[in-house]
């Protein structure tokens, strides 16, 4: 298994992805493991903001991968995947011409590799050793004919192009999909796939993750940050929201605290900086009678140094 660190093993896996910032649980672990040791595609699914895209992103570091990043949206069609021609070009090459060019040794000259503009999927099968990992990111937001598209390169990791034939990767692209679950995904695809659900963290991995990424946030307000947002996710609390707060935020609102020489959390400071949590007006508004209760001393807390 190609990589800058040994990944021979979960344990070793889980260390390598922390060594780059991301904290795995071994469940997930153990998702990701086989999906490099089988070459299968890996489907992520889960809420906005549990990591779903910064595992490619720290796969990609970890196995010293290129990563490739394919962005879905409603709309999205296969020459955006894929490749297209770059028209401009052709047309400049066929004036170019002189007049009574032949029609089919024009028409050969004009799809000629140099003028085929390589998109994400065809990248990363093209990719040289040791491979590339490709991040096919929020395909629920993409249609069922672009899934339908996707198949091919699921099962065989290869793709048909009319003008080239069948091209095969000669080195399989690490591959991970992510869905937030915004409509169900065609069975065709989950059954190419390796399938994991990332849930939000317990409170010990969001404290990992934020003394991670923020460490200049210090013991006890990263103590004081993962109590507050783990509690924002739990009974009776989240049943206000419309969302939950995800990792990311939870990360991007520890930055904020530390850029206001925040020590601790109060209501002031809370309700100054709720818009990093919350992004729904109606989920800021429901905060504010909570604060209270949300901000009171958390028992299992290390002490304050």
């Amino acid at each position: 298994m190609t990589g800058k660190l040994s990944v021979d093993s979960i344990d070793a896996l889980i260390e390598a992805l922390a060594a780059v910032g991301y904290q795995a649980e071994r469940r997930l672990a153990t998702a990701v493991f086989l999906s490099l040791r089988l070459q299968r595609p890996l489907l992520l699914e889960g809420e906005p903001g549990v990591g779903k895209t910064e595992l490619a992103k720290a796969l990609s570091k970890v196995l010293d991968r290129p990563l490739i990043r394919l962005q879905c949206y409603d709309g999205m069609e296969q020459r955006e995947a894929l490749y297209e021609w770059n028209h401009a070009a052709q047309l400049m090459h066929m004036r170019a011409q002189p007049e009574g060019a032949n029609p089919e040794q024009l028409e050969h000259e004009i799809y000629q590799e140099k003028y085929l503009i390589r998109r994400p999927l065809l990248q990363a099968l093209e990719a040289t050793e040791p491979g590339a990992v490709l991040l096919i990111d929020e395909v629920d937001r993409a249609d069922a004919p672009f899934e339908a598209f996707l198949l091919e390169y699921l099962g065989e990791f290869q793709v048909s192009i009319p003008e080239f034939g069948t091209i095969k990767a000669a080195c399989a692209p690490v591959t991970i999909l992510t869905s937030n679950r915004t409509r169900d995904l065609n069975d065709a695809v989950k059954r190419r796939c390796l399938y994991q659900w990332l849930d939000y963290p317990e409170r010990e991995r969001e404290l990992s993750i934020v003394r991670a990424h923020v460490p200049q946030a210090g013991e006890s307000l990263a103590q004081q940050v993962a109590t507050f947002v783990q509690r924002l996710r739990s009974a009776p609390f989240v049943s206000a929201f419309s969302r939950s707060p995800g990792i990311a935020e939870s990360v991007e609102w520890a930055r904020a605290l530390v850029a206001l020489d925040t020590l601790r959390l109060d209501p002031e400071v809370v309700q100054d900086t709720v818009g990093i949590l919350f992004k729904q007006r109606e989920d800021i508004a429901a905060l504010e009678p909570m604060l209270e209760t949300l901000l009171l001393p958390d028992p299992d807390a290390e002490p304050s140094v």
